[in-house]
């Protein structure tokens, strides 16, 4: 252990890319996790609504964004294949892609009615779910965008920027949330629509900032970022190439839960409650993770452009025992002091008896969660492992699959046909995540991945 933390991709270069990146995504995770905890104080319907709609929109997100982040990849591999002025222009292509994915998005507006009719959910929960959907997804380019110029930094490794980023949009999202939902200061009373308007403004505000910083005379001297603005037919062909599957992989993902989500809701506003918190609960730790799964990512595109996977190997391996003890500590937390977790959640509103339900269920969800989060540590890094030499298809097939056959498909039957309660559902997503994890291992294992790359045949050197 102690050898490791000092030898080439060891605990050590792992944690120099990641912490700033688990930094970064935590203050997201802070961000969304006070917005529930204040919602939460704010009315039941309020946070009975929030996770349905959050997901919902995201969904739409989601594909745009997964696919304009796989900018990180070509950037980490130009890095190390010696091509700087290769970076500018693949960071052009993600942005090309991110303008059209803002106004495909903002069409979705119209949509917010029918989709929450389908949900099923109680009306007033409808109406509230479309108001948080539609400001959400009218900002839905803005994360995207976001995205986008973030890999100008973490692809080259330099994370503390895209850290910066984010702290101080989280900084600005967490007060402006409160006094937007519950009317402070000069702002108005506006609950679950001031939630939504704070989000958005944090992110107009991150993407700014990262215009900022990319754009300067230095990095356009070495990086191309504004001589290389032109577009690149056959460069953004390779970034569709493999970015669209990890697009359509992160899809199906955010889809698959916001089926679970809205399956759930089927089974009352109490049941609706306690999955909705318990999901919180598990982003605040999860979404952390996704800094590792970047940080992964770019090592190991890093190495295959350099022609060293054995390099890549190293950085998986440390990665993972990372992750695991994070992960490890997330769960004995899920175990050990769930009423206090979820307790952060209770309405003011709310008597004793009528937290009761949600509390003795919501203990009960904490353990499921805490069962699949070691598995997660293991997707996390094996698929950001595969991904970042370019082995997107695979993630991309062998999610879907799992999705329909061992959350989608039983999820429905048991409820629709077998009058099946929520612990079976909750037991559905446990085997899902636990089954993709192991699938991710084996094809990690089958080394396929150390002779990709998705860099043209001779890349341009300096």
């Amino acid at each position: 252990m102690l050898a490791r933390w000092g030898q080439v991709n060891g605990y050590r270069d792992v944690l120099a890319i990641g912490l700033p990146l688990v930094a970064s995504l935590g203050s997201n995770t802070v961000m969304q996790f006070t917005d529930r905890v204040f919602l939460g104080n704010y009315s039941l319907e309020a946070i009975a609504a929030a996770l349905p709609a959050g997901i919902a929109s995201f969904l739409f997100v989601s594909f745009f964004m997964g696919t304009a982040s796989y900018v990180n990849v070509f950037i980490a591999q130009y890095t190390g294949s010696r091509a700087p002025d290769r970076v500018g222009a693949s960071l052009w292509q993600g942005l090309y892609f991110s303008f059209l994915a803002s106004l495909l998005l903002a069409g979705l507006y119209f949509l917010a009615g029918p989709l929450f009719g389908l949900s099923g959910h109680p009306d007033e929960i409808q109406r509230l779910e479309a108001i948080y959907f539609r400001i959400l997804i009218l900002g839905g380019g803005l994360p995207v965008i976001g995205s986008s110029l973030a890999c100008f930094f973490s692809g080259r490794g330099l994370t503390r920027p895209v850290m910066v980023v984010n702290m101080i949009a989280a900084g600005v999202n967490i007060p402006l949330d409160y006094a937007l939902i519950n009317g402070f200061w000069i702002f108005p009373e506006l609950g679950i629509a001031g939630a939504a308007l704070a989000t958005v403004v944090s992110a107009a505000l991150a993407a700014a900032l990262f215009i900022v910083l990319i754009f300067t005379p230095a990095n356009n001297r070495r990086f191309a970022v504004w001589r290389g603005r032109a577009f690149d037919r056959e460069l953004f062909g390779r970034l569709m190439k493999y970015g669209l599957p990890g697009g359509i992989q992160f899809f199906i993902d955010i889809l698959a839960i916001t089926f679970f989500i809205f399956m759930v809701g089927r089974l009352g506003k109490a049941q609706l409650a306690a999955s909705n918190i318990a999901f919180s609960i598990n982003n605040l730790a999860f979404l952390p993770m996704i800094g590792l799964h970047i940080a992964i990512g770019t090592m190991v595109g890093q190495a295959i452009g350099r022609g060293r996977p054995e390099e890549a190997v190293e950085a998986t391996t440390s990665t993972l025992h990372i992750a695991l003890s994070y992960m490890g500590l997330v769960a004995l937390a899920f175990i050990l002091v769930p009423e206090w977790l979820l307790d952060l959640f209770r309405s003011r509103d709310f008597s004793p008896a009528e937290f009761g339900p949600i509390l003795e269920a919501g203990v009960v969800l904490l353990r499921f969660i805490a069962v699949y989060t070691l598995f997660d540590a293991l997707g996390i890094v094996y698929s950001g492992a595969i991904k970042g030499a370019g082995d997107t298809r695979f993630v991309m097939w062998s999610l879907g699959l799992t999705a329909l056959l061992i959350l989608v498909l039983p999820t429905y039957i048991s409820m629709e046909f077998l009058d099946a309660g929520l612990y079976a559902a909750w037991t559905f997503i446990t085997l899902y995540i636990s089954s993709l994890s192991l699938v991710l291992w084996l094809r990690y294992r089958q080394g396929k991945w150390k002779g990709m790359s998705v860099l043209e045949a001779r890349p341009q050197r300096t």
